[in-house]
């Protein structure tokens, strides 16, 4: 619907240089990414459309999920996901950020994707998982998830889940777990690899 204030041609020009925000930027996208220049568009159009600056910071971030999970708090699991998705640490996320992530966890290869996650469960980016950083990610999506989808759960059920993985994945038994250890137990337990695919839904 045409703005009172823009005439047509002005909105329609407008909505052109939208969509074709960049081209050579998209080019580029396409190039990185398992995306094709058109649906780059419309991820694009949609990008812009809940963050007109072209930005999104941790705030906004965590706005878009609380509506996703009304019954639980996606506060905690956001910030997490957002600095994943920030990947140079500036504390705002590009659409450049948001693609390429969104990618790897659509159509990334299986190891891709546990690279991500990897990364994800990496919380202070040491290049290590300890137990207390998988113990936040793992409350905190059951948090967000929130007590109607898992009413029967009790209050131990992610110290217990994360008891359990860590063990399995940490293989020398040297209270972390590196990124060859996380490979290899999550490709070798269907387990492991069935509740990833979970929380990656959550993404």
């Amino acid at each position: 619907m045409p703005s009172p204030l823009l005439p047509d041609k002005i909105e329609d020009d407008l909505e052109m240089t939208m969509v074709c925000h960049r081209p050579e930027g998209l080019e580029q996208l396409e190039a990185q990414t398992n995306f094709t220049k058109r649906e780059l568009q419309v991820l694009y159009r949609g990008f812009k459309n809940e963050c007109p600056s072209g930005v999104v910071n941790e705030e906004t971030f965590k706005q878009i999920y609380a509506q996703f999970f009304p019954h639980g708090d996606a506060s905690t699991y956001a910030h997490y996901l957002f600095n994943a998705f920030d990947t140079t640490q500036t504390g705002s996320v590009k659409f450049e950020d948001f693609v390429t992530a969104l990618s790897i966890l659509l159509r990334g290869t299986v190891h891709e994707k546990l690279r991500w996650t990897f990364n994800l469960y990496d919380i202070n980016k040491d290049g290590y998982i300890n137990k207390e950083e998988m113990m936040d990610i793992v409350k905190a999506i059951y948090d967000m998830m929130g007590k109607y989808t898992y009413p029967v759960l009790k209050e131990d059920t992610p110290r217990q889940h994360v008891d359990v993985f860590f063990q399995k994945m940490d293989k020398n038994k040297d209270g972390i777990v590196t990124l060859d250890e996380f490979l290899e137990s999550c490709q070798e337990d269907d387990n492991i690899m069935r509740s990833l695919q979970l929380f990656q839904n959550v993404m």
